[in-house]
């Protein structure tokens, strides 16, 4: 209940009664002319906590998902009004209710937008609605009812973000500025495949969008490399089959990457299958952190749908078995005419041992098993990790003697996306917690507090050397594959406070970026077989859990009127892949 005795929140009852209006009355024109939710005015609260008012997001998002659904079932709505644009005299309530998106300092009539109002911040790559492009998992699940579990700390979505659709020759004149020779970026499956089959049409537009960026690309002298699948996946296809949980799955992703590799590989040299298998498949099918949201009810009382205990090994399993059959169509059909070569992008945190004990040990190599063996042991040997096998059992599928070939060698690299590294701890009574993926390990990580410098993300330790140990224990346990470091950066939050030459200033990125390589120097100078690094990001975008709240990027993107500025983390790599900077110079 809200401060309003009357009000309850029901989100459902807008669609049920907008049915009811078009069965009674012959289903007239209608507006929704007022629609909101108040809250107290509590003059306890700091001004950023009247702002932060997540309960109105979820009222807004719950109810325009199901008017959302009365317009699909032929409802006639042409428009939709938020009550209210500010807080104001709530009638017998007078000021101790607040309905608005605009917080007013009744002291002084000041406005300031409230986190309802914050809702357009929007998705790297995406022009959600720009012609032909259907809905993916990602953008039903950031407009779904609240109760659907997945949510954006800062409830954007990402339908436009920094609108690179419409401003990749920008974004590319400024990867050249910084003298870098290669851009990464994904490819939105339900753009190419708005129904997320071949049989059910391409979206040429879509097509010409992805020719024309990689053709910029070429013509500035880089590199494109190409990911299929960053966990965008068609919405068409989860509620056909329940998406990576269906073996369907595998076929549909087969075609898809088939297409791309007839209409793209001409000029891409560089595959990658999948984005971080791994947190698709642990947050968003363990936690429903990510989407499609799904996990145990004990887990998370807000999942509607899942199983914690068997869901992330079955995804994954069908993860590993589209990524092996597009490797496979490539390396059939295509490689040897396009010469190019294709791989996997996986999570890889360090992980060590909390205590200088055997069991500690023991833990942090099972750590890295359940985290990156999960993936690589299937890829080099045909099977799953031995200690996920005992310690998983029965619920961990089994490949047939077909798919272990398929599987087998499917890589010509491994993209390493690494950030931080964890303490690892043997935690033996998870033995008796209900099973689920994420204690099945039977280890509890925790940070690294000798690393320096906590990020905004609550998970994120600066660890620079990890990623050389990182990559050591790449080269010896898996026979020194050719690697490329996919993903590493540092986000910082976003502050209002800041002028523009302050947020600019990014020095932590720059010590990130300088301390990184470093390492990664050392551990090539040590063997390690890597041949290319990425940072994270261009641009500051939209950042899954967080929102727009967090900015990765060597770009300031200005979010009012989407400007791009070089901050010095920019100015520094032009400056380093000039020569004009020493990693040695520690």
């Amino acid at each position: 209940m809200t401060t309003s005795k009357w009000l309850h929140v029901c989100p459902k009852g807008i669609h049920d009664l907008l049915l009811y209006i078009k069965t009674k009355y012959n289903n007239p024109l209608i507006n929704i002319t007022e629609n909101g939710i108040d809250e107290f005015n509590d003059h306890t609260l700091s001004l950023e906590e009247a702002l932060a008012d997540t309960s109105r997001i979820d009222y807004f998002y719950d109810h325009l998902y199901y008017l959302q659904s009365a317009i699909e079932n032929g409802v006639n709505v042409k428009g939709y009004f938020a009550w209210s644009l500010t807080d104001s005299f709530e009638w017998n309530l007078g000021y101790i209710s607040r309905f608005g998106t605009i917080f007013v300092d009744y002291h002084n009539l000041k406005r300031y937008p409230k986190l309802s109002a914050i809702w357009s911040f929007l998705l790297t790559f995406e022009a959600a609605k720009s012609k032909g492009n259907l809905p993916t998992c990602i953008s039903t699940l950031t407009a779904a009812p609240s109760h659907m579990s997945y949510k954006i700390l800062d409830g954007s979505n990402g339908d436009v973000s920094i609108d690179q659709y419409h401003r990749y020759k920008e974004d590319v004149e400024n990867i050249k500025e910084m003298n870098m020779d290669a851009f990464r970026f994904s490819i939105s499956w339900s753009r190419i495949l708005p129904k997320g089959k071949v049989s059910g049409g391409v979206n040429k537009e879509g097509i010409n969008y992805y020719n024309n960026l990689i053709n910029e690309l070429l013509d500035k002298g880089l590199k494109p490399f190409a990911t299929l699948f960053h966990w965008d996946l068609p919405q068409a296809l989860e509620d056909e089959y329940d998406g990576f949980l269906s073996p369907n799955i595998v076929d549909d992703f087969k075609d898809y990457a088939e297409l791309c590799f007839k209409e793209f590989g001409d000029r891409v040299k560089h595959w990658t299958t999948l984005n971080e298998p791994w947190t698709f498949s642990t947050y968003g099918y363990a936690e429903a952190a990510f989407p499609p949201g799904r996990c145990s009810t004990w887990q998370n009382l807000s999942c509607t749908a899942g199983d914690s205990a068997t869901e992330p090994y079955i995804v994954t399993h069908n993860q590993l078995l589209a990524h092996a059959a597009a490797v496979n169509v490539y390396k059939t059909k295509y490689q040897v005419s396009q010469k190019g070569v294709i791989g996997i992008s996986l999570a890889c945190h360090w992980i060590v041992p909390l205590y200088d004990t055997e069991l500690d040990q023991f833990a942090a190599e099972r750590a890295l098993d359940f985290l990156i063996g999960w993936f690589m042991e299937p890829m080099t040997i045909g099977e799953y990790p031995k200690s996920m096998q005992s310690l998983v059992g029965s619920r961990l599928p089994k490949f047939s003697a077909d798919e272990i070939k398929l599987v087998r060698g499917s890589f010509d690299f491994i993209g390493i996306n690494y950030y931080t590294s964890y303490y690892a701890s043997d935690t033996p009574e998870l033995s008796e917690a209900r099973p689920s993926a994420l204690t099945d390990s039977l280890v509890i990580l925790t940070k690294k507090e000798s690393c320096i410098l906590q990020s905004t993300s609550k998970w994120f330790y600066v660890c620079p050397k990890g990623i050389h140990d990182l990559l050591l224990y790449m080269k010896t346990k898996y026979n020194n594959p050719l690697l490329y470091i996919t993903e590493n950066g540092i986000d910082e939050i976003i502050d209002e406070t800041l002028s523009l030459e302050e947020a600019l200033a990014d020095t932590s990125r720059v010590d990130y970026f300088h301390d990184h390589l470093y390492y990664l120097q050392i551990a090539i100078e040590n063997g390690a077989n890597v041949k290319g690094y990425f940072a994270w990001s261009l641009t500051d975008n939209f950042g899954w859990s967080l929102g727009s709240i967090t900015r990765f990027g060597t770009i300031f993107v200005d979010y009012h009127n989407l400007k791009r500025y070089p901050k010095l983390s920019a100015i520094w790599f032009r400056d380093f892949l000039q020569g004009k900077i020493d990693t040695y110079d520690h």
